[in-house]
Parts: C-alpha cells; sequence; structure tokens
C-alpha cells in the first residue's frame, strides 16, 4: 500500500540499534562498489552455500529468485520501473550466480543505479509542482487507491506511472484532510516530507546497495539470515547487550512506514500499554509539547535515532494503529523513555480466585516476560544471580505455602531468550528426561534437557501462548505438551524454530541459520509453532506477525522422536474440558467482546481499495466506528450497564484523551497489565480451565474409587 522503497532488503526485521546513514553523492554520481565489499560478496556466498541449514546451492534458479527479490525490495510498489526497465533488466536473470561467486556486483550495482535515478527524478518532479497539484484535487470524483500491490503489474509507461502517484499523492492528502490537519498546511507537509526523502536519496551510498544486494540474497535462505554492515554489525552488538536507552522496541521497515515488530518485555512502550505489533510510526515528538516531526519516508535508522533518547525524557509517537487499513485513523502515544532492567524482565506471581459452584479454587499464575540468565554474575560465582529457572523456582515454592490448587504459566508475548533457562525451566516440572533436539546443518542431532532425577511440581498445570511466544518459548510449551504434563491453551505460538551464529566477513558480519530445534516428539517448532491444546481467539493478525508471515521462511519437518514419558492421559479428558470452555464463552460478556473485535478487525483486514471521494471516505470511517460502537454497546448491556450513545463518552468516561481507533486492535483487552481496571480475560479462561481438569480429575478418581469399592 505504499509507494517508497522501503529498504526491506537490509534486513526484514533490524534491530533498535542502528546508526545515521553515509556521506552524501553527487547527484550525477554512480555508486560503485569497493575492493573489499568484491572480497566479502566472494565470502558471503561460500559461507551460504556450505553452512546454512538449507544446504542450497546459488544456482540459476536461485540467481532468478535474487533477481526478483532484489527489485522487489527496492520498487515492491512498482512506482519507479517500467516495463521496459524490468525486460531490460531480464538479462542479469541466470547471470548473478556465476558473476557473485567471482567478486563481480556489476548487475546488482546497475540496476540500482537506475532505480536511484528513477526515484530521483520522481521526488524531484512530484516536490516541484505540489501546491498546485494539490488545489487541484477534486475529492467528489469516484476513485479507488489500491492497497494491495502484489498483483500490480509493472507500468506500460511514464504516463501509467503518473496516473499511479496520481493517485498516491491524492490519497496522501486525503487522509491528512482526514487527520483534521488545516488545509492550508497540507502542501507544506508534504513538499517537506519529499524534500526529506529526495535529501535521503542523495545519501546513498556504496554500503547501502551492498546491504541491499547481499540481503537480497541471503533472505532467500531464510528471513533470519542477514549480512550487517560495519556499522549495523556495531550495532546490534550494542543492541543485544540491552545497554540503549529508548521506548523499548524493535522496528523494521515497511514500504515508507516505519513498523512496530515487536515490543521488548517490560520496556518502557511496553509497560506504557498502548504501542502495539504492527502499529505504524508516522511521526515522532521531543518532550510533551515539541513538534511532531513527519517520518514517512524516512530511513529506519534516522527514525531510531529521533526515537532513542536519554532515560527519563519524553517521546511521542504519532502512529497508525495496526488494526486501520486506512492511513486516516492517528493516535498520539507518549513514552517515557529508560532502560530495559533485568530485574523488570523477572517472572511475577499473583493468585486468581475461581469460583467453582460453592467453593472457590485458587490459582496460582507465574508470569515470565523473558527467558533470563545473568551470566556475567554466573561467570563471577555469585550465588545469587539472577535467571528465570531460580525466580519461578522461588515463587513456585511461595505459592504452593498459600495452597494454590493450581498453577498457570503465562508466557504470552515471551519472545523467547536463554535455551538454557527453557531447558531447566521444564525441569522444575518434569522428574527428568530431555526438552529440545537440535539438528545442526551438518545433520548431526544433539538433545538437551534434565539428566538427572529430583524433585518437581506435580500439581494441575496450563501454560497460557500467544502468537508472540516464540523459540525458547516453544521449547517450553512444546516439551509441556509432549510430556502432557500440562494443558497447553491461547494461540498457536509464533514458530521461530531456528538457530543463528554471526560470523565475520572481511566487511561486516554475517548472522546465518546454522541450526534448527525439535521437540521431543521429533516435531519441528519451526512456522508451524505450538498449537494449543485448546485454541483461544486469534488476538494477532498470522499475515502480519509471525514466522509463516515472513518470506522464505524455512519449512516445518520432522525427526525422530525421544522415547519420553507420559504423565497424563490428555486426549480422554480435552474434548469435556473444549466442550466445557466453549459454553462458557458464549455467554462471557467479555469473551463475546473479544472475539466480536477480531471479527471486525479480520472485515476491515479485507479492504483492497480506498475510496478517494472525500464523502464515500468519511461514509467508510463512520461506518467503521458505528461497528466498533454496537461491539461495545453490546458488551455494556449484557453486564447490565447503559449503553453509549458514541465512543467519544466512553474516551471522556475514562478520561481517555487519545483518539479512537475505528478498528480498535483486539489483542488490548488480553494484554492488559496488572493495573489495569478491565480483566485480563484470557488469563482468567485459563484459570477456568485449569479448575475444569482438576475438578475432572478429582470426579473420575472418587468414579474410580466407588468402582473398587
Amino acid at each position: 500500500m505504499s509507494t517508497f522503497p522501503s529498504m526491506a532488503a537490509i534486513g526484514r526485521i533490524l534491530f533498535l540499534a542502528l546508526l545515521c546513514c553515509g556521506l552524501a553523492l553527487p547527484a550525477s554520481a554512480k555508486i560503485e562498489y569497493s575492493d573489499s565489499q568484491r572480497d566479502t560478496i566472494i565470502e558471503l556466498v561460500e559461507q551460504l552455500e556450505q553452512r546454512h541449514y538449507s544446504k542450497l546451492e546459488y544456482d540459476d534458479t536461485l540467481s532468478s529468485q535474487h533477481l526478483d527479490a532484489y527489485i522487489d525490495s527496492l520498487d515492491g510498489s512498482k512506482m519507479f520501473f517500467t516495463a521496459a526497465d524490468i525486460e531490460e533488466f531480464q538479462q542479469y536473470r541466470e547471470m548473478m550466480d556465476d558473476q557473485l561467486p567471482e567478486g563481480n556486483m556489476d548487475a546488482g550495482y546497475a540496476i540500482f543505479n537506475r532505480f536511484h535515478e528513477r526515484l530521483r527524478t520522481r521526488l524531484e518532479g512530484v516536490n516541484a509542482n505540489l501546491a498546485e497539484t494539490v488545489a487541484a484535487m477534486d475529492f467528489t470524483v469516484d476513485e479507488y487507491y489500491d492497497l494491495d500491490t502484489d498483483e500490480r503489474q509493472w507500468a506500460r509507461d511514464q504516463g501509467e506511472l503518473d496516473e499511479r502517484w496520481r493517485k498516491h499523492l491524492k490519497n496522501q492528502v486525503l487522509s491528512l484532510r482526514l487527520a483534521d490537519k488545516p488545509a492550508d498546511e497540507i502542501p507544506e507537509t508534504l513538499s517537506r516530507r519529499y524534500r526529506s526523502q529526495l535529501k535521503r536519496v542523495e545519501q546513498y551510498n556504496s554500503q547501502d546497495v551492498f546491504q541491499i544486494y547481499a540481503n537480497a540474497l541471503t533472505e532467500l535462505y531464510d528471513p533470519h539470515t542477514n549480512y550487517f554492515s560495519p556499522r549495523r554489525s556495531e550495532n546490534f552488538n550494542i543492541n543485544m547487550s540491552l545497554s540503549l536507552e529508548g521506548i523499548g522496541a524493535v522496528l523494521q521497515a515497511e514500504d515508507e512506514y516505519t513498523k512496530v515488530a515487536r515490543l521488548v518485555p517490560k520496556g518502557p512502550a511496553d509497560k506504557q500499554g498502548e504501542l502495539q505489533p504492527s502499529d505504524r510510526i508516522v511521526g515522532v515528538g521531543q518532550g510533551d509539547d515539541g513538534e511532531i516531526e513527519d517520518v514517512i519516508g524516512w530511513r529506519l535508522d534516522e527514525v531510531v535515532q529521533l526515537i532513542r533518547g536519554p532515560k527519563d525524557s519524553t517521546v511521542r509517537l504519532q502512529v497508525i494503529p495496526a488494526k486501520s487499513k486506512t492511513t486516516d485513523e492517528r493516535k498520539l502515544i507518549t513514552i517515557v523513555r529508560n532502560k530495559v532492567k533485568l530485574e523488570e524482565q523477572s517472572a511475577q506471581k499473583e493468585v486468581l480466585e475461581i469460583p467453582n459452584g460453592e467453593d472457590t479454587l485458587k490459582v496460582g499464575v507465574i508470569d515470565i516476560p523473558a527467558f533470563y540468565i545473568d551470566f556475567e554474575a554466573m561467570r563471577r560465582g555469585d550465588k545469587d544471580y539472577k535467571s528465570t529457572t531460580r525466580d519461578v523456582k522461588k515463587l513456585l515454592q511461595e505459592l504452593q505455602e498459600e495452597e494454590i490448587d493450581g498453577l498457570v504459566v503465562d508466557l504470552r508475548n515471551n519472545g523467547g531468550g536463554s535455551l538454557q533457562e527453557a531447558n531447566e525451566l521444564t525441569g522444575l516440572f518434569i522428574e527428568y528426561g530431555p526438552t529440545v533436539q537440535i539438528r545442526h546443518s551438518s545433520r548431526r542431532v544433539w538433545r538437551d534437557g534434565k539428566r538427572l532425577k529430583s524433585d518437581y511440581y506435580d500439581g494441575p498445570l496450563v501454560v497460557l501462548i500467544n502468537r508472540l511466544s516464540a523459540s525458547a518459548s516453544e521449547i517450553f510449551a512444546g516439551a509441556i505438551q509432549d510430556y502432557e504434563r500440562g494443558i497447553i491453551v491461547g494461540d498457536r505460538s509464533f514458530g521461530k524454530g531456528t538457530v543463528q551464529t554471526l560470523t565475520p566477513l572481511t566487511e561486516g558480519q554475517l548472522k546465518i541459520t546454522e541450526s534448527k530445534f525439535y521437540r521431543i516428539s521429533g516435531d519441528s517448532t519451526q512456522h508451524r509453532g505450538v498449537v494449543p491444546d485448546l485454541a483461544f481467539p486469534s488476538l494477532f493478525d498470522t499475515e502480519q506477525i509471525g514466522e509463516s508471515a515472513l518470506d522464505h521462511a524455512l519449512n516445518w519437518d520432522q525427526i525422530n522422536s525421544v522415547r519420553h514419558r507420559r504423565y497424563d492421559d490428555l486426549s480422554t479428558v480435552l474434548p469435556h474440558i473444549t466442550g466445557l470452555f466453549e459454553e462458557r464463552s458464549h455467554s462471557n460478556p467479555d469473551f463475546v467482546y473479544l472475539e466480536d473485535q477480531i471479527a471486525l478487525a479480520a472485515e476491515t483486514r479485507e479492504l483492497d481499495r480506498l475510496p478517494l471521494n472525500e464523502e464515500k471516505r468519511l461514509a467508510l470511517r463512520e461506518s467503521q466506528k458505528q461497528k466498533a460502537l454496537a461491539i461495545e454497546n453490546k458488551r455494556r448491556v449484557a453486564r447490565g450497564e447503559e449503553p453509549l450513545a458514541s465512543l467519544d463518552e466512553e474516551d471522556e468516561a475514562s478520561d481517555d484523551d487519545e483518539e479512537v481507533d475505528s478498528v480498535a486492535s483486539a489483542d488490548t483487552e488480553a494484554q492488559n497489565d496488572a493495573d489495569d481496571e478491565e480483566p485480563d480475560v484470557l488469563l482468567t479462561e485459563a484459570g477456568n480451565v485449569l479448575v475444569d481438569a482438576l475438578v475432572l480429575k478429582q470426579q473420575r478418581y472418587a468414579a474410580n474409587v466407588r468402582e473398587k469399592d
């Protein structure tokens, strides 16, 4: 739905630690590669062919895919190249696999220089007549702006490109009008945006081109195999040490936008609670009242620099909410910058009181935001070093002293961390045995887990996961499921089941996928993730979030299983538990509300074009608001509350001054902190499932005793 180069091939996911761009080049200069880059590309191809898990050879087939991926990374929306350009580039289709192993990157740099010329010429032309173009726009005409450009054909000529640009500009102007931007400020707002983009175009250098060209190849192997330039390598290492101060978010470039890929658990943005994965950042302001600077079309590294800042300072983000298909909706989020502290990512506990007939059962909850370990303290011999397993063991003991009837382990939004901790944590819930299998690109398999028998928690257990539970979380949840030690509930997990290592090159580094995780059942966690025993409504758009949403993700597969104990026969009780869950969810106003919001978000995602007629665009937005209002009032009536005349009433009642998202985020309700007034309906439901399992088990035990008697 965008028109500008995303720089997506500089890594689909770029970490928050990136530096500023390179030195400016004269407008007429051709960008060329260096001798060190020649050596680097030779090394990179060798490493990919020899060490990558997939064992792909860089041949004619991959060369053809490399060409397509490279062109797509430059002009994915087909707004700059014409069909004639693409025809000319066909000469390179089966040539690059012969050139790159010899250090010849003529094809890649020739294509980029053509793109660079087209991009510069287009931006100069747009900006030269912008005021007149905006003044001449007629918003009463019935025409549409296409959101889905994947099936778009290459333009036959410049005239067809001009028409695409006319509609693109009209959509941008209409979005600003509907976002309440004063009419007389719109031309200057767009002019600044395009002048800024033109400036960045002139700052492209050889390192930028090399990154795009190299990553267009590496990401054909899998999305987690990336080339890091010297600048990016330095900042990747800084980021991994968590020494940066900022908002605690991982960002990525998507077309002309900066998109939130994920939030760091317990970081400033996560604790503030409003910023969500897949939100698009369109403006950044400093302090409580600094001017919001438009960042559409900016390079990702420069947006990051603007967002990053010293501890305790304030940054304001203007975002297009993830669930809004149009670009008209804007939301302003204020975040106080801080460091992400290890102690703030520590596991936490609480107790839920779950009614069961005339009784009330106590369900312990342990929330684990990350699999952490203080390696430095451990190496120093500190007996009190922090780790996930140590903290959970302590919390578990405290909960048992409080005489809980069962335990829920909450792994929602836990993106992983230490493999060692995932294995050791599993050991708190099984007597002994393997927890994970790891297969190297050499096809050698080794296993890790709990080697010695020892005490473990043997009470009722439920593990709650969602789409953002990844990597180490999937190893733990998968092991609990394979041992039938507990019931897995929630959403299908992320599906990242690969292991990467960093390899230095002549210039920069290569992050390469060398191994793959497998469960003790033999199933990979890759791509498919962990499928819950009992599925809650999907809170995330799987086309946007998860391994399966990434291009060229490695497939799910299997290896031999490992003999292991099964602690229960859950297959006999799950159908009954599922029936109880479905019956309960149909009558729970909060659960129905959640499902309705998810359905509305799914309906909105079906939009493939937007009206450029202002009246129809307003009608579309009002329709979305009315649907959201109907969903809210349905819940309020079910709760015995007065319905609202508009969603604005809800804002006033809650003293919330942020703009209402017409397709409000379905996952906000399920992810609120303990301090929020709204109940965490999914956590409560996880507790209900545990109680159902406990009661059912007690009933069956009593029935068996009666039979024996």
